[in-house]
Parts: structure tokens; C-alpha cells; sequence
């Protein structure tokens, strides 16, 4: 029998306005993404299989609903002069849909169309002609991954037979537990985890001394033009217990490799609610006070959501924070918990 918050979100999901689906498969949507996933969540619009679609056989927004609400993740997957034509038609199908980690181009389009457009957070990102882990201020990040190689560990890059599916699911199982909520993992914002490696994914794995995979840390692929451009963070993971040297060891070693490959860049991934400040928009003032107390409340950052140290472990890389955007019409706490929701933090 369903439970009353499952027949309250039966009730509201009924009232979502109808939106012509988008039927591609999934070798399409990464035919796409190849084509035109040039910022940091493409591949997850491409291979997340709760979002819906919406689009031609040029492009399409990934989307999905909550409570009643609609939210659009990421920019449009489409050609860089048709985004705005598609994210125009999507607002007028879909009723004030919410926008959910778009750049700054969205950003600008969204607010021409009446949108509050607030920062939601930062993506580090580590441009490779202008940024290196020499000088002092990478001290520790060097020392990170000195310290491991003399401690007898082995970092390596997975190609899906140095380290077999069962010990990368361990790995990622032992790290869940460890967690503030253990029992579900976050969604939307994340894709979910894949023990096998995916079309595109790199993967790079920390060995203990034993042999024995302790670490691990997962990147998915910017494309430009069917060229892997560069990579963004998508799961770090340990075993409980495992030295802190480890995340940072692995992101220095993974960056250099994509360095030495001839990439333009890897980005870290969302700091949620970090280094928010006025969007340069027309934006929502009491939202961008609440995401700032929200940021800085131990409360949520012990019992819900770690985001001070997410934040404060991409910025020892020292790499640029670039502004990620939330645009809305409704504004109402509503529409923010039916979010929270589909994130699953709530």
C-alpha cells in the first residue's frame, strides 16, 4: 500500500504540465553529448536513467520532476547557437521550470526570459596552460602523492582488469557507510555509481601495499566536437580507516595524466552552496542569504551534508572557481523542498 507522502507526490506529480518525451536511446544520447557535452554534466544528462528528455534529434534538456515541480539539469546538450531556441521552447512546454547547475550563457538567457537567477555554487576548474602543482602553495598536494609512493602504495589508472568490479563496489559500499546519510546516495546532481567502467569514464585507483583497492576516483568526459576535451570529478571514494593522503593523491596524479595526454583542463566538480554571492542578475535576495547560512550551518554540515569540506578540499588545488547558476520563476520553499527531494538530501 503506498505510503501518504507517495500518494501526496502521486497527487502533485499529476499536476506537472505535459511535456512531449523525447525517445532516444542511449547510444544517441551520447552521440549527442559527444557532439556538443561541453560542460561538466553533460555525460550525466546522457547516462542518468531517471531523467527524462526533452528535444529533436539535434540536442535536447535533461529534466526531471518532483512534487509537482520541474527541474532541468545542466545546459542544453545541443549546438552552441541553438541552445537558447531550445531552452525557449522548453520553458513555454514545460511552466516555469526550474534550472538547475547552469553556466553563465544559460544564465543570461534565463534572465531575458524573467528568471531570479542566484549562484548555486563553484566548479573547480584546473586549466592546464595556466595552472601547475609547482610553487609553495601546492606544497601539500605534492607531498600527498610522495607520501603514498613511499609508503608502498600504487596509484594506477583502471582499465577494468588490474582491479575487478567486486573490490571497486567494496570500496564504494565501505565509503557509503561512513557517510552522514548512509542509506541512499544523492541523485540529479549526481549520476549514479557505476562499478564497471562506462563508454569514456577514466578511472583511477589507489593499491595498498597488499594489492588491495582502497581508493578510488572516478572522471567523466567534456567533449568538444567528438573530442574529449577534458575531465570532471565525478566519485571519489574510500575504504573507512584509509589515510586522507589518498583523494588528494589521486586527483594530483589523475590531473597530471590528463596533462600529459594533451587535455585542456579537469574540473573538480560542484561545491555546493560555496562562495555565494550576488549572481549579477536579477536574483532572489532571500535565497542568496538562505544558501549562504546554509553553507556556513553546522547543523547541516553534520547531519546533512558536508559542504564546508567539500568546498575546502577542491580549494587546496587551487584551481578557479567558476559560478554555477539556479534560475527560477516560483521562488516559493515549496519548490526548494520538492529539490531537496529529488536530490534525495531530504
Amino acid at each position: 500500500m503506498p505510503s501518504f507522502r507517495q500518494m501526496i507526490d502521486g497527487f502533485m506529480e499529476r499536476r506537472v504540465a505535459h511535456i512531449p518525451a523525447l525517445q532516444v536511446s542511449s547510444d544517441q544520447k551520447l552521440a549527442l553529448c559527444r557532439q556538443h557535452g561541453d560542460f561538466a554534466v553533460a555525460y550525466s544528462t546522457a547516462v542518468q536513467e531517471n531523467l527524462k528528455h526533452f528535444g529533436d534529434d539535434r540536442g535536447y534538456l535533461a529534466y526531471a520532476t518532483k512534487m509537482g515541480h520541474t527541474f532541468v539539469l545542466g545546459d542544453p546538450v545541443a549546438p552552441r547557437a541553438e541552445r537558447e531556441r531550445y531552452i525557449q521552447e522548453f520553458v513555454k512546454a514545460a511552466v516555469s521550470p526550474c534550472f538547475v547547475q547552469v553556466g553563465k550563457e544559460t544564465a543570461s538567457v534565463l534572465s531575458r526570459l524573467g528568471y531570479r537567477v542566484n549562484h548555486m555554487g563553484v566548479d573547480t576548474h584546473i586549466a592546464f596552460d595556466q595552472h601547475s602543482f609547482a610553487g609553495k602553495r601546492n606544497e601539500t598536494v605534492r607531498y600527498s602523492e610522495r607520501w603514498l609512493i613511499k609508503q608502498g602504495y600504487a596509484i594506477i589508472e583502471c582499465d577494468g582488469t588490474k582491479t575487478q568490479a567486486e573490490q571497486i563496489k567494496s570500496v564504494s559500499e565501505g565509503w557509503r557507510s561512513g557517510r552522514i546519510v548512509s542509506r541512499r546516495e544523492m541523485c540529479f546532481l549526481n549520476r549514479p555509481f557505476f562499478p564497471d567502467l562506462s563508454p569514456h569514464m577514466r578511472r583511477f585507483v589507489i593499491l595498498n601495499p597488499d594489492g588491495a583497492t582502497v581508493a578510488l576516483l572516478d572522471f567523466d568526459p567534456i567533449f568538444e566536437d567528438s573530442v574529449v576535451k577534458g575531465y570532471t570529478a565525478a566519485f571519489k571514494r574510500k575504504l573507512p580507516g584509509t589515510t586522507p593522503h589518498a583523494e588528494i593523491g589521486l586527483t594530483k596524479f589523475a590531473a597530471d595524466r590528463f596533462r600529459e595526454e594533451g587535455h585542456a583542463r579537469v574540473t573538480l566538480g560542484l561545491s555546493p552552496l560555496a562562495a555565494i554571492e550576488s549572481s549579477g542578475f536579477t536574483e532572489s535576495r532571500l535565497w542568496r542569504a538562505l544558501f549562504q547560512r546554509a553553507f556556513h550551518s553546522d547543523r547541516i554540515n553534520t547531519h546533512i551534508f558536508n559542504l564546508r569540506g567539500q568546498a575546502a578540499f577542491k580549494r587546496r588545488f587551487h584551481g578557479d572557481e567558476v559560478p554555477t547558476y539556479i534560475a527560477f520563476r516560483r521562488r516559493t520553499p515549496l519548490e526548494m523542498i520538492a529539490l531537496l527531494r529529488l536530490l534525495k538530501t531530504l
